[in-house]
């Protein structure tokens, strides 16, 4: 859009420069280290990604955990490596393309301890005491002897210079999330030695100490030093907490590197979902340090906000605000508070969809940004996108998160479109998710998209306005809409016969049954008495709308052939959140459990494993199975056959989950492909660019 404006003088100090030890910071906007499932696999595609932060005005762009050695593999995952020399080139090319665009280049060193379990090395992992490794894997940790302690030191000095040979400017040392061998030392749960690296805090620290000032010594005045520091594990006295150790661990270390990068342990916590926690959540925390420091401060929370970007700092918060998931949502949230186009930001809602990117080893993707990921390998850009090739009109049939978004792309290209959406709401199966138990900042998926069409004078949007083939026949003609392009976005519904992956027929009676679906409870319908939810689906849905009901004051049994509730939810680290809330309003739960049958008043289930049946009370069953797409009128569509040449309509394509049912994510970048795609040839068997192996 680019509707360029003055600054707002209130927003003056988020650009003000920050100095870090002998570097400085252009302005106060800091992206802090974070995976993304690229790594050491993909070097092209991370620099690509990492370069657009920079472009996008943040002022320092850090890499995710890079491991210093092979006794710290974090194998199935695509993280940084820094094993040995030949690992510098993937990284430099990061950084060439940070300091392109005028930033500063962070490399997050780690040693993981007994965080990894050394799959691909075979190397026993190390701790500072005998550990079985952070996972279900049948491997167990060493303790370290002072052998060992020197020697990781070593390979922390030779990972620091060997950042240096890659021109990084801010090397970490990296104590946070429970994830490094340094926050193992701290903590009293992992560090039960007798040496003077255990027992008390002074003892504890001891290492941490060390590898900061030989990091310090190392990196002189060639780069600035910073720590990652998680100052609670939010485990009481059992943990580091804020008010205890997290505190005194500052106070000990305070002046020593150039800059502290703080936040809350573990993962799950620092990067909490929205249905959990809102923007801010972990000032509380972190608000102490720097009472306790000279050096700047860095500090996360997912703020989208600018007003609240500058109340931190001028409360006195933090220096700098660090940023992971909104800078990937929004690339260029800087450059758009610089430029006066609040209105322009693509705010992140939260979801953790970028995270499962990572778990998965694949290049992360994002629900509002679909150019994440897509950088280098199809050459997008979140702000820049080709211009029309031709003046015809377009059509898209729905206004969901895969309509909406195509009709934005098309727009910004300068197509001529007209949206129009069968029922009075735009927005689709987001306006109506948004509404569940903690996704209220799922809307911003549709309001961001409404904000930039109403703003498009190319984009004509008509509610209300249900379309059979004759309507869109007709339409097309040049004296009416005049379009020749038509995208069919209408969606997808919840089945109501139980098919999916448990059961590939029908569910043995149904009709005997009150059943109803998500689309049921979503838009308004009421259950009766008991219900009983069969999910099969596994992502959020089951869980959030046992939550609903319980909520309403329904009696819940859940069941779900999977091993916990919402399992996929693993992926975006909020399972256990979910589990314990479902737990918390006493809904019950049948894990690894299959709906069978169902009879007047009650429903058979069974054991995934031996099949041993059990009934239940049931009045009203909630089947969230699979999705159905609402792909009819492609299809009465296609079957006029001439009529459509007839009527010069040239393209005719469902996206989004009329397409394929799948997450907003999906569907979001299926609408974007399309307009991306529009007018386009590509005569690639692949579609995108790979990286490949050279041999």
């Amino acid at each position: 859009m680019k509707t360029m404006q003055e600054r707002d003088p209130r927003y003056d100090i988020l650009f003000e420069p920050v100095r870090i030890g002998p570097l400085t910071a252009r302005n106060r906007f800091y992206q802090v280290p974070h995976c993304n499932g690229m790594g050491y696999l993909r070097p092209k595609t991370l620099a690509a990604m990492r370069g657009m932060k920079a472009e996008g005005g943040w002022a320092v762009v850090c890499t995710e955990e890079v491991e210093i050695h092979p006794t710290s593999d974090n194998g199935s995952a695509a993280e940084g490596r820094l094993w040995d020399d030949g690992d510098i080139p993937a990284l430099a090319a990061m950084t060439e393309a940070v300091h392109h665009h005028g930033a500063l280049a962070g490399i997050e060193l780690v040693h993981g301890g007994y965080s990894n379990a050394n799959h691909y090395s075979r190397i026993p992992p190390i701790a500072p005491s005998v550990s079985s490794v952070n996972s279900y894997d049948p491997v167990q940790a060493r303790a370290m002897n002072k052998s060992d302690i020197r020697n990781f030191r070593k390979w922390h000095r030779q990972a620091v210079l060997r950042a240096i040979q890659a021109e990084f400017d801010l090397v970490y040392v990296y104590a946070g999330h429970n994830l490094t061998l340094l926050m193992h030392f701290l903590s009293r749960r992992f560090n039960q030695r007798s040496d003077e690296y255990g027992g008390s805090l002074e003892n504890r620290v001891r290492l941490f100490r060390e590898v900061l000032e030989e990091t310090r010594e190392v990196a002189g005045d060639r780069c600035a030093v910073a720590v990652r520091f998680a100052v609670d594990e939010l485990l009481g006295p059992k943990g580091i907490t804020s008010e205890n150790e997290g505190r005194e661990v500052i106070e000990m270390l305070a002046e020593l590197p150039d800059l502290w990068d703080v936040n809350i342990s573990d993962w799950e916590n620092d990067s909490a979902t929205s249905r959990f926690e809102k923007e801010g959540y972990q000032e509380s925390y972190i608000s102490f340090v720097k009472s306790l420091t000279s050096k700047p401060v860095v500090g996360v929370g997912r703020y989208t906000s600018p007003d609240a970007m500058v109340s931190l700092i001028q409360r006195g918060v933090v220096d700098m605000i660090g940023a992971a998931r909104p800078s990937i949502a929004d690339p260029f949230l800087p450059k758009k508070i610089e430029e006066g186009r609040l209105d322009e930001i693509r705010e992140c809602i939260g979801c953790n969809i970028c995270v499962a990117g990572d778990w998965l080893s694949v290049p992360m993707r994002c629900t509002q940004n679909p150019t994440m990921g897509e950088e280098w390998r199809r050459g997008w850009h979140p702000e820049n996108i080709e211009p029309r090739k031709s003046r015809d009109g377009v059509l898209v049939v729905g206004a969901g998160p895969a309509g909406l978004e195509c009709s934005v792309a098309l727009g910004k290209r300068g197509y001529r479109v007209v949206l129009a959406e069968a029922s009075e709401e735009l927005g689709g199966r987001v306006s109506l998710e948004s509404r569940l138990p903690g996704l209220s900042e799922w809307i911003r998926v549709r309001d961001h998209r409404l904000l930039l069409l109403e703003k498009m004078e190319s984009v004509s949007i008509y509610q209300g306005s249900e379309l059979s083939p004759s309507d869109i026949i007709e339409f097309s003609s040049e004296d009416s809409f005049g379009f020749s392009h038509v995208f069919i976005a209408a969606g997808s519904i919840w089945r109501k016969d139980g098919l999916g992956r448990e059961h590939r027929e029908p569910i043995p009676g149904l009709e005997q049954m009150e059943v109803m679906t998500p689309d049921d409870l979503m838009n308004g319908s009421p259950a009766e008495g008991k219900v009983v939810i069969f999910d099969d689906d596994h992502y959020y849905m089951g869980g959030i709308l046992a939550e609903k009901l319980r909520l309403e004051g329904y009696e819940v049994l859940l069941v779900t052939p999977a091993p916990d509730i919402s399992t996929w939810t693993h992926q975006t680290m909020e399972q256990g959140r979910i589990q314990a809330r479902l737990l918390e309003l006493g809904a019950e739960l049948a894990p690894q459990k299959s709906l069978t049958s169902v009879h007047r008043g009650e429903v058979e289930v069974s054991c995934v494993f031996t099949g041993r049946l059990s009934r239940h009370a049931c009045e009203t069953l909630v089947l969230v199975t699979e999705r159905l797409p609402r792909d009819g009128l492609y299809h009465d569509l296609t079957a006029l056959g001439s009529e459509l040449e007839i009527a010069s309509i040239r393209t005719l394509e469902c996206i989004g989950d009329c397409l394929a049912p799948g997450t907003i994510a999906a569907a979001v970048h299926s609408g974007h492909l399309a307009a991306r795609g529009f007018e386009s040839e590509n005569n690639e068997e692949v579609p995108f660019l790979r990286e490949r192996i050279a041999i």
